[in-house]
């Protein structure tokens, strides 16, 4: 049996595709063997992100080369598509696809067998305008479940190098997103991940239908569907209608992952987004009266080209008076061939680092308040895998609805299955919790745990 083994690079729309790809090495007849282990095939999807992302997807192509100089060497992903030129120079790369056409790589690989040559299998994808179906029934990974319902992505920010790797939006079929979706469900997951390029985004492209209706389709006609998770939306995607599902809905999440990148109207000027921060805040009062209790993260870019102390504060300030529940916090890195790379006025990396400091110190403060008020709260909580592998307690972790992360004392038959869990000691990034158990309405605790804080 031949055998394939897989790195992937970058955000979970790879991880994903990863997955999708090896269902279809899978139905082919291969065997899957870890990536330090020599493998007929080697799959790498890069990623491109930043400058540094097409660094490590190089280093990890060697590394595959040298494991195994005789292998196939695949190809895959964003840096693949930007450029394809620069990944067949490396000696021992045989074949480059892009971030589309992944179904013809076994195609490839068998003539690379036949006939030695590397193939580019690169095209345009400025062109492509239709969904690549990509199916994952289910994952290594047992618990949650990602469904990716959009690619590409139309905005064009300054900082950002995506729609040149991924394309212009395109919206996955509502009817192929409920199908997959009962597939998961059937297969054991209780809860789902909508991800994407540009979530959000999804419909934008349609006739007549939108993510506030794919959101309702799924809340209705997914049997045994218990959660669904939004992995990223924009302010400006988050309609009244989608709002309007959230409020009524008790499938869809009290979390929602809003990019911010900056809280200045200038800075966001500068880096082309499609919102002002008065905007902005009116949707999240919107939310937060239609949703109590909702937990908003966000991601932050820190030293935009040009960004003054005033400016910076201005992000500070937002953040602190919406209090956000945690933070991704960036500095800005140059992206070679995006328009902010060119720009006049690059901060000063010390003042970048300490602007981030600031950042992550309040992240971590506002992440303390907001699980605070859980505390003695029951809620829900579906086990991902044990606490500590080393150790052979039976601590557990898993995630509430609204993000919290929870270590309680549970077992290996509750992973993927929901249970309901009361706050005992609230924190970040870990809560502490009890098992409940739900018997005649009454609730009786068991086992009390201490994590050394």
């Amino acid at each position: 049996m031949p055998t394939v083994a897989f790195h992937t690079l970058g955000c979970k729309v790879n991880h994903y595709e990863t997955e999708a790809i090896w269902q279809l090495f899978k139905d082919a007849g291969y065997d899957r063997t870890e990536y330090e282990r020599v493998a007929d095939v080697y799959v790498i999807n890069t990623c491109t992100v930043t400058n540094t992302g097409d660094k490590k997807s190089r280093q990890v192509i060697r590394r595959a080369i040298r494991k195994n100089p005789d292998g196939v060497i695949c190809v895959t992903g964003c840096y693949a598509q930007t450029s394809p030129a620069e990944i067949m120079a490396i000696p021992g790369v045989d074949i480059v696809v892009g971030t589309q056409d992944r179904t013809k790589m076994l195609e490839y690989i068998e003539q690379f067998k036949e006939e030695r040559q590397p193939i580019n299998g690169v095209r345009n994808i400025m062109k492509t305008r239709v969904y690549e179906e990509l199916d994952v029934p289910s994952f290594t990974d047992r618990t949650r479940a990602s469904l990716k319902i959009q690619e590409g992505c139309n905005n064009f920010c300054t900082f950002c190098i995506i729609p040149w790797a991924r394309g212009l939006m395109r919206s996955r079929d509502p009817k192929e997103v409920v199908a997959q979706a009962q597939q998961l469900v059937n297969a054991g997951y209780k809860e789902i991940v909508l991800t994407g390029i540009h979530t959000g985004g999804y419909g934008e492209d349609l006739k007549d239908y939108n993510l506030a209706m794919l959101l309702r389709d799924l809340d209705e006609q997914v049997e045994g569907l218990k959660r669904i998770r939004i992995s990223s939306i924009e302010a400006s995607q988050i309609s009244d209608d989608v709002i309007d599902v959230l409020k009524k809905s008790d499938k869809v999440v009290r979390h929602l992952h809003i990019p911010i990148q900056s809280g200045s109207d200038t800075v966001l000027k500068r880096m082309r987004r499609k919102y002002t921060m008065e905007f902005f805040a009116e949707r999240l009062d919107r939310l937060k009266e239609a949703l109590p209790g909702l937990a908003i993260t966000s991601d932050v870019i820190v030293g935009f080209p040009g960004e003054t102390e005033e400016e910076f504060m201005e992000t500070f300030n937002f953040i602190k008076k919406y209090q956000f529940s945690e933070l991704h916090v960036f500095p800005y890195s140059k992206r070679t061939g995006t328009p902010a790379a060119r720009m006049d006025d690059q901060v000063d990396e010390e003042v970048k680092n300490n602007r981030v400091h600031r950042l992550i110190e309040l992240s971590d403060q506002l992440a303390k308040q907001y699980a605070s008020q859980f505390e003695d709260e029951v809620l829900e909580v579906i086990p991902e895998e044990k606490f500590n592998k080393e150790s052979n307690n039976d601590l557990y972790v898993g995630y509430t609805d609204n993000y919290l992360k929870v270590v309680f004392p549970a077992n290996d038959e509750m992973i993927g299955k929901i249970v309901k869990v009361k706050i005992t000691r609230a924190g970040y990034p870990y809560n502490e919790g009890q098992f409940v158990k739900v018997m005649n309405e009454q609730l009786e605790i068991s086992g009390d745990i201490r994590l050394t804080s």
